[in-house]
């Protein structure tokens, strides 16, 4: 679809959101598509690193509110245009939640604004460069919860306190507030993010893509869970890389002082 582009390039697929004249306001149909391009990219041995971003000069400004004013509410875009209704809401396959399932490492592309529903799938990206033109806005002074990750993702990245600030206040965050609070890994001249993202892709896909797969699921797991039932399952996840193959080229490797070259099995 022209409003979702994906491109694979060696073992990174990038997905743009292709509504600039929109600002890459999501539509009901670029739901069900974003959903359906992470899960396909993480079935793929291929794609070892996934790289989330905007078309223009935005990353994404929301819902597309016109849409879902026309569709009656907001049931036109739970239902992702089925015309069902709040009877087809099916909250698990919506990106935010697929976001969070899935092994492969997501990688945000930070062009621009991200509002309300924008800001919940950057948030839910495992790490996020910022364009210096970048900003996060909470949709509460449009009359809204962020309903598809902020409120739980936010007080376990920031702390109770701010992530108040930043929820009940709605005050737009720019660049430099976003990398203060922790919620950006870097910013980068806007003119640069494309390149220093490639490289931050490039990296993560050179590594062995069972490992990292395992780690961010260990550490996904690990949220939930004890700190004894967590050693037991990251203690199954390492037994069972010892039998892979990219382990035994890790070993290889290092002995011959070469770079190791991973084949995911």
């Amino acid at each position: 679809m022209s409003d979702l582009l994906t491109e694979l390039e060696g073992h990174v697929l990038t997905i743009t959101l292709n509504r600039p004249e929109r600002r890459n306001a999501i539509s009901g149909e670029m739901l069900t598509g974003l959903s359906e391009a992470l899960l396909r990219a993480d079935r793929d041995a291929a794609v070892r690193c996934i790289v989330l971003t905007g078309a223009g000069d935005g990353f994404c400004a929301g819902l597309d509110l016109q849409q879902v004013a026309g569709m009656g509410g907001g049931s036109g875009l739970a239902d992702s245009g089925g015309g069902q209704g709040q009877s087809a809401f099916k909250i698990g396959e919506l990106p935010p939640m697929v976001l969070r399932r899935i092994d492969t490492p997501v990688l945000c592309a930070l062009n621009g604004a991200a509002a309300g529903y924008g800001m919940d799938l950057a948030l839910g990206c495992d790490m996020i460069l910022a364009s210096d033109r970048a900003r996060m806005i909470c949709p509460v002074r449009r009359g809204v919860v962020p309903e598809s990750g902020g409120t739980w993702l936010l007080p376990r990245l920031v702390g109770w306190h701010k992530a108040t600030e930043i929820l009940l206040l709605g005050r737009p965050l720019d660049a430099s507030r976003l990398f203060e609070l922790g919620l950006v890994n870097r910013v980068i001249a806007h003119e640069d993010l494309a390149g220093e993202c490639e490289a931050w892709a490039a990296e993560l896909a050179a590594n062995a893509p069972l490992a990292v797969a395992a780690t961010k699921r260990s550490m996904r797991l690990g949220l939930e869970s004890s700190f004894d039932a967590n050693a037991h399952h990251v203690m199954a996840e390492l037994l069972a890389l010892f039998r892979t193959k990219d382990f035994a080229e890790a070993i290889a490797a290092f002995v011959e002082k070469r770079d190791a070259r991973f084949v995911g099995r």
